[in-house]
This record gives structure tokens, sequence and C-alpha cells, in this order.
């Protein structure tokens, strides 16, 4: 019964502390959201820790989701899965390196054929081997569609330290590629 739940039901199923229903809730979005986690954090076991951390916060508040369509439900949950490694990526800012707004990049941007030839995994290797604060401003820009302005607000940094921030990501994942195709052409 509980597989076939549409997200609004399963969601009210929660809400009443259904144990199933919560059950369900897990089976359906844990994978996801531990994917999601361990693209902000880079670390297996911290993303791990944060995905049940993340669930739980979702069952705990339950209550105030508001189905708004199709995929409402995974999109709330992942809300605070980002909002959670943001916090975290706070706390650990004072780790971070001095933003260098002029370095220039004069690396090429790689063709869509060459990335064709580069597996997955190597990609989300390079980017786990990325500084919190860079990685964090990758996948928010690149992957979730931020614009700097909103990531500046959610880091509290500024716009120009968020553009920096993803030059220098984007220069390190370009030499690693580089590194890479140069490597594969021998």
């Amino acid at each position: 019964m509980y597989k076939e739940l549409d997200e609004q039901s399963l969601a009210r199923y929660c809400s009443q502390r259904d144990r199933k229903a919560e059950d369900e809730l897990y089976r359906r979005y844990a994978v996801r959201v531990n994917a999601l986690c361990r693209r902000y954090l880079g670390d297996e076991e911290e993303a791990k820790d944060m995905m049940l951390e993340t669930l739980n916060q979702a069952l705990d508040r339950i209550d105030t989701y508001k189905y708004t369509g199709k995929g409402s439900l995974y999109g709330w949950i992942s809300r605070i899965a980002i909002n959670k490694a943001i916090d975290q990526i706070r706390k650990k800012r004072w780790r971070t390196v001095p933003l260098d707004f002029w370095a220039r990049d004069n690396i090429p941007e790689p063709t869509e054929d060459e990335m064709e030839t580069i597996p997955k995994e190597k990609l989300r290797e390079w980017i786990s081997e990325l500084t919190d604060m860079r990685r964090a401003v990758f996948n928010m820009y690149c992957i979730d569609g931020y614009s700097h302005q909103e990531i500046a607000k959610m880091l509290g940094i500024t716009e120009t330290g968020s553009t920096s921030i993803l030059a220098k990501a984007r220069k390190q994942l370009k030499d690693k590629i580089k590194r890479y195709l140069e490597e594969q052409d021998r």
C-alpha cells in the first residue's frame, strides 16, 4: 500500500506518525538525499550523517510541508539538506584560504566530446576534493542553479566572493580535467 502512495498522501500519513509511511519516505528519498549531501560535503560518512539528520528533521517538520505538485516533497526535503550543508560549511569557513579575485585562469574549457570521455565517478571525485566553500559554491551555482546573489546571502559572503570562489573551483577542476585528458592521450 505505502509504495503506491503519492507524495501528498505519504506526507499526510507521516504527519500522523505512521511508522510504515515514515519507512517509505526513507526508502524513497535516502539515496537521493545522501547523494545531495555528498555533493556538498565531499565526505561519505559526513554525508550519511547529514542525510539521516535531514530525513529526521523532515519527519519532525512534515506538518509544515505544503504540496505544490509532483516532486515537491523531494524539493522540500532537498532544501532542508542544502540548508544543513550550508550551515555546516559556514561553521568550517574559518578554515578556508583567502580569496584572490584577480587570479586568472588560462586553461581552456574542455570540449563536450572531451567531457564525454571522463567517467562520472572521476568528476565526482574531483568535485569532492574541492575545499568546502569551493564545493558548495560550485554545486549551488553549476548544479542547483542559484545566482551569485543568492549564494552570497546563504553563505554569508559577498557576490564578488562567490564569483571568485566559483572561478577558483572551475580552474581547479579544469586543471584536473586537462591532466586527465593528457594522460589518456599517452
